[in-house]
């Protein structure tokens, strides 16, 4: 007999990055009361790796819980970039409701889309916040129509068409139902959770059920599983058997250790809990998403959606330039191996496979941030490797025909900028679906394209705009091979000997294109300092010294005028490297460098590609 838990709410807040998400859960946790008085916080404060801060996006999904007039409303934040979909997918499975949460000036965006049909899809209950309603451009009535369709075009039941519309600003801190209600607070949101996410029920007579939706790693506890109770009570060191539904011989004896539930920011350890609570679970190793944990009597295991698969992978590989080991505190393949298999443990979407070289590893993921989000968080952990370009993951059809993952792109850009962006994308194998102006003067394109096409787009696009353009990208399943296509259309500048840059070389070699180093910069013979406008890689020697004749021409150097060097973010690194360079990473510097850096050796290999090919 299932009965229902009136006294909980378990429900996401999903949206596009960047509508506010995150922010609005700030305010639900303050208007709570979860904090005292005089309690000092941060801004954002569910985002809480540095990582997550300064890019201003989240990238782990994160469990709460509030309290309010007596019901405990268990909340998930969850990530709005595509890159991080994997985790979205999960987390729903825990919930009984989604907020949804739109921008009122942008409107639905690609990344609403995605998640909202994986709310229908699973039949929620849906609640649109229409939040930032009191910026000066805000168009609320707009953007409540485009939600309506969007609903439309996914197939929503009349049930879901029905949902309430909540108005808020999560920065000013304020909710209410109706465009034209005063601006107190957050009540009214926390009201229309209360009345519209339905209550979770389970039967607690019926034998223990409990599906891992999320995994938590700790150092001291190891692997923690996340989900929700579905069926009777779990209790500490009680006798379980893990199974799961898409391995059917997995069947293990587990004694659960510690349980804890959420309260604000902390997790409460707990002796006991029953269904629909949201808890995490420790003692178990090797416990994974997807896992049910049941009573010993009859174990039987929750369906759950097979995890997407990565789309794009690179190599890491320890580093063996000359400068190897100068600035990294683990450099070896042990330490690099350790720590990627280590990642796994929380990144369910990555995979990390051993290759023949005991000192290379091909890691995968859903695409670049994910894998540039790894890369900055080791390099800042004292991880010092190489990495080579992002290639794409083929497969092939019962045919054997090469297939390749697609992306439908949807780009908002100034109308004056739209031939230049729709060449680019063309010569890079996309395929204008469609074009349609937006509010505010902006031309949207939509293409379809090959994850490959997009490769080392973004800061093009951005210089492309002036900065004005807006690229968003989701995963459109895989398609037939699009052709051969080339990333880059300049060559590089390279470091024909070791030393230290000097400003008379560092002077002759600006003429043949832009640098990469300043003077006083350590350089090897093989490394690339800067970019050449022609298609050719070009070998320079910036460790030259003038050849002094008398001793007044020794102070004429000072009169040498140089371009300031252009400074490379790691994203635009990975972008820039070609399919025969790599990216050294260590936590000081990020230096590009040829695969082959013996120049005779890198000679003889690009005649027998040429050859080859």
């Amino acid at each position: 007999m299932r009965t229902k838990r009136e006294d909980v709410r378990n429900v996401a807040i999903i949206a596009h990055v960047d509508h506010g998400k995150t922010t609005l859960v700030d305010d639900l946790l303050k208007q709570s009361g979860i904090f005292r008085e005089n309690q000092e916080v941060a801004e954002r404060v569910m985002d809480s790796n540095d990582l997550e801060r300064e890019r201003g996006i989240t990238i782990l999904s994160k469990n709460t819980a509030v309290f309010y007039k007596g019901t405990k409303i268990n909340i998930i934040d969850t990530p709005g970039h595509a890159d991080f979909g994997g985790e979205v997918e999960r987390v729903l499975k825990m919930v009984n409701g989604v907020i949804l949460v739109v921008d009122a000036y942008e409107g639905p965006m690609p990344q609403t889309k995605f998640v909202l049909q994986k709310a229908l899809e699973l039949d929620l209950s849906v609640i649109v916040c229409i939040n930032k309603v009191d910026r000066p451009e805000a168009r609320p009535e707009e953007v409540i129509d485009e939600t309506l369709e969007l609903f439309m075009d996914l197939d929503a039941s009349d049930e879901q068409l029905d949902c309430p519309f909540v108005f808020a600003s999560a920065r000013a801190g304020f909710a209410k139902k109706n465009l034209d209600d005063p601006e107190v607070d957050m009540t009214p949101l926390f009201e229309t959770i209360i009345e519209s996410i339905p209550a979770p029920e389970g039967d607690p007579q019926a034998d223990t059920q409990m599906l891992i939706s999320t995994i938590d790693y700790n150092e001291y506890i190891g692997r923690i599983g996340i989900g929700k109770i579905e069926n009777e009570t779990l209790k500490v060191n009680q006798q379980c058997v893990i199974v799961n539904h898409h391995d059917p011989d997995k069947q293990r004896q587990v004694k659960i250790g510690k349980l804890y539930q959420f309260e604000g920011l902390k997790r409460v350890e707990v002796t006991e809990a029953t269904i629909g609570d949201i808890v995490a679970v420790s003692g178990i190793t090797d416990i994974h998403i997807g896992d049910t944990i049941c009573a010993l009597e009859n174990p039987q295991s929750i369906p759950f959606q097979k995890i997407s698969e990565p789309t794009i992978a690179m190599n890491f590989m320890v580093n063996d330039s000359p400068l190897a080991g100068t600035e990294g505190k683990y450099v070896t393949s042990r330490h690099i191996r350790d720590r990627l298999f280590r990642e796994l443990n929380t990144d369910v979407s990555l995979r990390v496979e051993e290759t023949d070289s005991p000192d290379c590893f091909k890691v995968s993921g859903r695409g670049e941030l994910h894998l540039s989000v790894l890369i900055e968080t080791m390099r800042r952990e004292g991880y010092e490797f190489a990495v080579s370009k992002a290639e794409v993951l083929y497969r092939f059809n019962e045919k054997n025909q090469k297939q390749e993952p697609m992306e439908i792109a949807y780009v908002d850009i100034p109308e004056e900028f739209s031939g230049t962006v729709i060449q680019k994308l063309t010569t890079r194998k996309g395929e204008l679906l469609g074009m349609s102006q937006t509010n505010g003067g902006y031309t949207r394109l939509e293409f379809s394209i090959p994850s490959r096409g997009l490769i080392g787009y973004r800061g093009e696009f951005m210089t492309d705009t002036k900065g004005n353009g807006i690229l968003n990208t989701i995963f459109d399943g895989y398609g037939p091979y699009k052709g051969d296509l080339t990333y880059r259309k300049t060559g590089s500048l390279i470091a024909y000997e070791s030393g230290e840059t000097i400003t008379y070389g560092l002077f002759n070699a600006q003429e043949r294109g832009l640098l990469f180093v300043g003077p006083g910069e350590k350089v090897y013979s093989g490394m690339v300092i800067g970019q050449n406008p022609k298609a050719e890689d070009i070998e320079v020697n910036v460790c030259k010294t003038k050849k002094l004749t008398n001793t007044r021409a020794s102070s004429s150097d000072e009169a040498l005028r140089l371009v300031p060097k252009k400074l490379m973010s790691l994203e635009q690194c990975l972008e820039f490297i070609d399919t025969d360079e790599l990216l050294e990473v260590t936590p000081q510097s990020l230096r590009i460098r040829k695969k082959i850096l013996d120049p005779m050796l890198r000679k003889r290999a690009s005649f027998h590609k040429a050859k080859v090919d």
